[in-house]
């Protein structure tokens, strides 16, 4: 079972783009209140389920990763499968309507 780790601009490719199991990418700032609402939600995700990652990517540490997909609202949550976007969440939600956005990633 998951826990969030952290990823940056040196080690987003690795962790996310050749990860052999989909991964859900939170873009999130410390400033962020929804950003901070959705955080626990995605931590009991990530701690009852094994075919997903959850990892965290801070916007103002990481611009340029942020930048190049096209980033300009936060919270998002991008679901990476074979290096490639596969799924764009735009905003808190509950874990209910969260999980059924991801129906297709978790188990």
């Amino acid at each position: 079972m998951g826990n969030i780790q952290h990823v940056t601009t040196a080690d987003f490719d690795a962790k996310v783009l050749q990860s052999d199991k989909p991964v859900l990418v939170d873009f999130w700032a410390e400033w962020c209140g929804p950003c901070r609402m959705i955080a626990p939600v995605l931590e009991e995700i990530a701690a009852s389920q094994d075919n997903l990652e959850i990892v965290k990517l801070n916007v103002d540490e990481n611009p340029e990763i942020a930048a190049s997909y096209r980033i300009t609202s936060i919270p998002a949550l991008n679901v990476y499968s074979g290096g490639q976007v596969v799924k764009q969440i735009v905003g808190a939600k509950p874990k209910a309507a969260l999980l059924n956005d991801l129906a297709d990633y978790v188990g």
